[in-house]
């Protein structure tokens, strides 16, 4: 708003007021009435500068995150903190016991194992927060000793790390709570409650699904895949309690019967016929072709929760796979055998399968 308040203008309109009532004083720079007006046209051009980060910060669209968090709260909502995530280990021999609580270190990052799910399988949490936790796999090496261990193998993610919430996220949810009010077991409230649990990327809810006081959720993970039993298991505890069903000892209201299951995922096998250029073989480009069609699918799933059902395109997989270096030309392209676009399930998610060049 103050973009034209620099301190080249503002000193150039002190020294004009000063010619305008008396044109015989020396305005020139060096001169005493220059010396003495610059430093004040340097604060106040600062101030205006102020003056434009006030506004910025006293509007939710154009806030920095420490404000935007200030405003939220007074709606509250609340952004969301990182979150661990939770690891399957394996260890051998089955047969012993792991204490609750042992360490284990894979590269710079430290694991705790926190339940026991069955013989020589245990859920590990990892102790930095965020999506970190979720990359590694392999062998994890022991920080307390613990007789007897053989082996211990970090295998699947079973409920995802979460970095802190993006600003963006954040000011989206602000603005998206004026438009649906969070009330009493309505449709926003669950989202905003099974959203606000760890591990959940998104929900779709459908209401007297199986008769009155029924509530069904369909949920999909925090890196937009699918979830696994634990975080299903997770979010029913949270939310109802299979063993206290419709008595509210979670969050669904009184009353409310909440079933709990994930998305689906739908397998695409796509075949298509590509020109390479001279210098380029099918193996050279196809990580990268599986790297777009990924990147493709990953969008897909980001927008599953406001979608009625998702659709996979075929302009958009070749338009795509035109972006790879090497790739001269694309046609043909099929999607589980069919010349035609996908519509997957309402509650399905598409994951690569074979692609195949014809």
């Amino acid at each position: 708003m103050y973009e034209v308040k620099t301190y080249e203008a503002i000193l150039w309109q002190m020294l004009n007021a000063v010619t305008s009532a008396n044109p015989e004083l020396d305005t020139r720079e060096g001169s005493i009435i220059y010396t003495a007006l610059a430093p004040a046209a340097v604060e106040l051009a600062n101030m205006y500068i102020e003056l434009d980060n006030i506004l910025d910060e006293s509007f939710a669209d154009t806030q920095s995150r420490d404000f935007l968090l200030r405003r939220a709260s007074e709606r509250g909502v609340i952004a969301k903190s990182a979150t661990t995530a939770i690891r399957k280990g394996v260890f051998t021999p089955s047969s012993l016991e792991i204490p609750i609580g042992a360490r284990f270190s894979l590269n710079i990052l430290n694991y705790k194992v926190k339940e026991k799910i069955s013989d020589g399988v245990y859920k590990l949490e990892c102790e930095t927060a965020g999506e970190t936790g979720n990359n590694e796999t392999g062998t994890l090496i022991p920080i307390d000793y613990i007789e007897g261990l053989e082996t211990v193998t970090l295998t699947d993610v079973l409920i995802p790390g979460e970095d802190d919430e993006a600003v963006e996220s954040l000011r989206s949810r602000y603005f998206n709570s004026f438009n649906a009010q969070a009330f009493g077991g309505n449709i926003a409230d669950y989202k905003t409650k099974t959203k606000s649990i760890a591990g959940v990327g998104g929900v779709k809810v459908y209401p007297v699904w199986n008769g009155g006081g029924t509530v069904k959720l369909v949920i999909i993970n925090s890196v937009y895949g699918v979830p696994t039993s634990q975080l299903i298991s997770s979010v029913q505890t949270a939310i109802d309690p299979t063993a206290n069903q419709g008595e509210g000892v979670g969050l669904a209201p009184i009353g409310h019967t909440v079933t709990v299951v994930g998305v689906s995922a739908t397998t695409i096998n796509i075949s298509t016929t590509i020109t390479l250029q001279t210098s380029y073989t099918w193996q050279d480009v196809l990580p990268y072709i599986q790297d777009k069609i990924d990147e493709y699918f990953l969008e897909l799933s980001q927008s599953w929760e406001n979608e009625e059902a998702l659709v996979v395109r075929i302009s958009q997989i070749e338009s795509r796979l035109l972006d790879v270096a090497g790739v001269l030309d694309i046609e043909d392209t099929q999607i589980n055998s069919s010349a035609s676009n996908l519509s997957l399930g309402a509650n399905a998610i598409p994951v690569r399968g074979d692609i195949t060049n014809g």
